[in-house]
């Protein structure tokens, strides 16, 4: 048997956000990137990326942001520009275009079309997209959609580093494929 993509590209973010509506939903921003290659095959992990990204729509984080990802102020003024982060990806993915752009749930790919757009760069990814959250639901037979600790907790496992920070979720993410197709 074939597998199109020889590595997924497992992709978390996190964005700048208000539990009051000081930050409207069409106008957050990616404030971190974090990723992992995972390999088709072993279910390894090849490689990583992690970048935290400087907002410029709303460049003073909210306390509810801050307080649910552990983000620091300080951290995303040091940041470079979404562009930047974007060309450091890009490098880092050099010669794994083909890698098949993943994440949980579709709120990722929907935030990176929207900051392409926001900022004029093209889109990263070539290959599509795999709802790895509605894949999950699929292979348990069951229409509930579970959140990355939820899928976690379902298989047993514990979650390792901090919720809400994006390379940790990546992490988090390609365990769960891991343990789903059997490679656990």
């Amino acid at each position: 048997m074939q597998i199109p993509n020889a590595f997924y590209l497992i992709i978390d973010l996190e964005a700048t956000c208000s539990n009051d509506g000081s930050v409207p939903r069409h106008e957050m921003e990616i404030i971190e990137i974090g990723a992992v290659l995972q390999n088709a095959r072993t279910f390894e992990i090849e490689s990583e990326f992690q970048t935290f990204v400087r907002p410029v729509r709303h460049p003073r984080l909210t306390a509810f942001c801050t307080g649910l990802t552990s983000i620091t102020q300080e951290q995303v003024d040091a940041a470079p520009t979404f562009p930047e982060a974007l060309q450091a990806m890009r490098k880092w993915m050099d010669g794994f275009e083909d890698a098949l752009f993943c994440s949980w749930g579709d709120y990722d790919r929907f935030q990176f079309l929207q900051d392409c757009q926001d900022h004029g760069v093209a889109y990263p990814f070539l290959t599509g997209h795999l709802n790895l959250k509605e894949a999950f639901s699929k292979s348990l037979n069951t229409r509930r959609r579970f959140g990355v600790d939820g899928a976690l907790r379902k298989l047993g496992l514990e979650l390792e580093g901090t919720h809400h920070r994006a390379l940790d979720d990546a992490r988090n993410i390609a365990r769960i494929v891991r343990a789903v197709a059997g490679a656990a």
